[in-house]
């Protein structure tokens, strides 16, 4: 998967184009299809704004392109299993599990989320990324939302932009959390390593909202919802705040056993070996009937057995049972 970045200003000879038409007379090297996806990715920005690929562009004003190089065109369909929350004609909701990419890259052409998505409605092969409207990290579980036709797609996608789909994550911070909170901090490519995302002062808006739901001793257990959604946004965000997720193999940095913690718990740390993010619920309009649809994926068993030994090596730890971290609602004040 390659980095694409690309700017530049509109010329005259392109004013009142559609916005897919000039990039593909702007940048040559790329097609339209290719960019239209971008675009309808929400990696396409006009003065700052992001436009369907219709909308009229003007002479002068300055086009930011920020992507990433999907293999498409190599992925073919696997016999994958999918664990489908929900599936009509529209729009299918996928509970995935850790472990699993998303979509094909340099290390992984096969045994993705798309190619059992290929498999599982071939049509998918004729949309941008497949229908595939958001990323989780390999090692993130839960709840992702996958477009089935082109008019749903283009209408998630401006939902998405619009900030209109509320996507709650659950996590496992470092650090114990007096209250919630408002990350409103830019992110973008790390600076010298470019596998990595940071805080940087040129990149992109990116809002995590969060409320603590579980105190331990010296972690806290988190809900999250995005108010954008850049790439490795929670895990960036989270460390930045010097409250890196548990287990985080990129941001967390060295494992520190916290003082006072029990063998157990110690080793429970230890063989937690990802990043400890689950999406927990998502919430839609859905692009055919306008009907409000709302979807719950439950704690893997990694994460609640990470939260039971948190639990048992607490003196003040309220919830201890193993179902109601699941039930856990959104918290309607910072402090609880």
């Amino acid at each position: 998967m390659d980095a694409i970045q690309l700017e530049g200003i509109i010329p005259v000879e392109l004013d009142g184009k559609r916005l897919d038409q000039a990039l593909a007379a702007m940048f040559t090297e790329f097609s339209r299809s290719r960019l239209k996806e971008w675009i309808l990715a929400g990696q396409v920005e006009v003065n700052g704004l992001r436009h369907p690929p219709r909308a009229k562009i003007r002479a002068g004003q300055h086009v930011v392109v920020n992507a990433t190089r999907e293999v498409r065109e190599d992925a073919r369909a696997e016999p994958i299993a999918l664990n489908i929350v929900f599936e009509d004609d529209d729009v299918l909701v996928i509970d995935k599990p850790a472990g699993l990419v998303v979509h094909p890259g340099a290390g992984n052409q096969d045994g993705t989320l798309m190619n059992g998505l290929l498999h599982h409605a071939a049509a998918l092969a004729e949309l941008p990324r497949c229908g595939i409207l958001h990323r989780l990290d390999k090692d993130t579980t839960g709840l992702l939302l996958v477009a089935k036709s082109q008019g749903a797609c283009t209408r998630l996608v401006q939902d998405l932009q619009e900030r209109n789909i509320t996507r709650e994550y659950r996590g496992v911070c470092n650090g114990r959390l007096t209250a919630g909170g408002r990350i409103d901090a830019p992110v973008g490519r790390h600076p010298t390593q470019r596998t990595r995302m940071a805080v940087v002062e040129r990149g992109r808006p990116s809002v995590t909202n969060y409320r603590v739901l579980q105190r331990f001793p010296a972690h806290t257990f988190c809900a999250m919802r995005l108010e954008t959604g850049r790439t490795h946004q929670i895990r960036v965000h989270f460390a930045h705040e010097r409250h890196s997720l548990v287990g985080d193999p990129v941001y967390g940095g060295r494992l520190k056993i916290p003082a006072g913690t029990s063998e157990s718990l110690a080793n429970v740390l230890r063989g937690f070996r990802r990043q400890a993010l689950h999406a927990s619920r998502i919430e839609f309009r859905h692009p055919t009937t306008e009907q409000l649809l709302t979807f719950t994926a439950s704690l893997p068993d990694d994460f609640v057995d990470l939260l039971q030994a948190l639990a048992d090596d607490s003196d003040d730890c309220s919830v201890r049972d193993r179902d109601a971290w699941g039930r856990m609602a959104w918290p309607t004040a910072d402090s609880h």
